[in-house]
């Protein structure tokens, strides 16, 4: 009888946990596509009238070049305090930025430029053998999420270059665990006439980017969700 009422008792307890975990996945399943169904929603009126802190992902050569003529036709004041974030081993991207901000800053007559400058470990340098790319990888994982924890950007603004992904990524699992809703706006650049590049095909299919912009209409015709918006360069 004891042996049967242990054995009655195992069970239930796995049939417990199996259904925690069951409820768990459908939980997390159900949150997913709601942030899927929500995103590219626009903001609130009231959201819209305030600032949006801003993160900013620059890459190395044409990203950045790019980047820069797009932040030039941007509302400032709307898209502020503003986070610029480029590879740790770029420093030139980070400079141009500099020079940027220096300049609104001057135009402006505001003493004080609303910007701030990091860098971030890449996950795998040019040249890189895809097993040592692993441990980067984990690394520059775990120092984009300190970051965006640190900063908890309203909008992440970037055209292409690899060290986006990992900011991205974490930023929707924060929509999913109700940290922080930032709005993903991304850029394909210019240089992509045919098909996307990596970073902007992985943010598409994932479906993790609010708003995705192409600059060429063929592309528009084969991706649809995206935005033709012309040449930027």
């Amino acid at each position: 009888m004891e042996k049967n009422n242990g054995f009655c008792v195992s069970n239930l307890s796995s049939n417990l946990l199996i259904t925690c975990f069951i409820a768990l996945i459908t939980t997390v399943l159900f949150r997913v596509l709601y942030v899927i169904y929500r995103t590219g929603k626009p903001l609130s009126k009231r959201a819209s009238r305030q600032p949006l802190s801003t993160l900013i992902v620059l890459g190395s050569g044409g990203h950045t070049a790019e980047m820069i003529n797009l932040l030039l036709v941007l509302q400032k004041d709307r898209f502020a305090p503003r986070f610029y974030i480029a590879a740790a081993t770029d420093n030139m991207s980070l400079q141009k930025a500099r020079v940027l901000e220096n300049s609104l800053a001057d135009s402006s007559g505001v003493k004080r430029v609303s910007a701030e400058f990091m860098q971030i470990y890449r996950s795998r340098e040019v040249g890189q053998s895809y097993v040592t790319s692993v441990w980067t990888t984990l690394v520059a994982m775990a120092h984009a999420l300190w970051l965006m924890i640190k900063i908890r950007p309203q909008v992440v603004l970037c055209n292409g270059p690899g060290t986006c992904i990992p900011l991205c990524v974490i930023a929707f699992f924060f929509k999913v665990v109700g940290i922080r809703w930032s709005s993903i706006f991304y850029v394909e650049s210019i240089a992509r006439v045919k098909r996307l590049s990596l970073s902007g095909l992985l943010l598409y299919k994932l479906w993790i980017a609010d708003q995705f912009f192409v600059q060429w209409p063929q592309l528009q015709r084969k991706y649809p969700r995206a935005h033709y918006v012309g040449c930027l360069m």
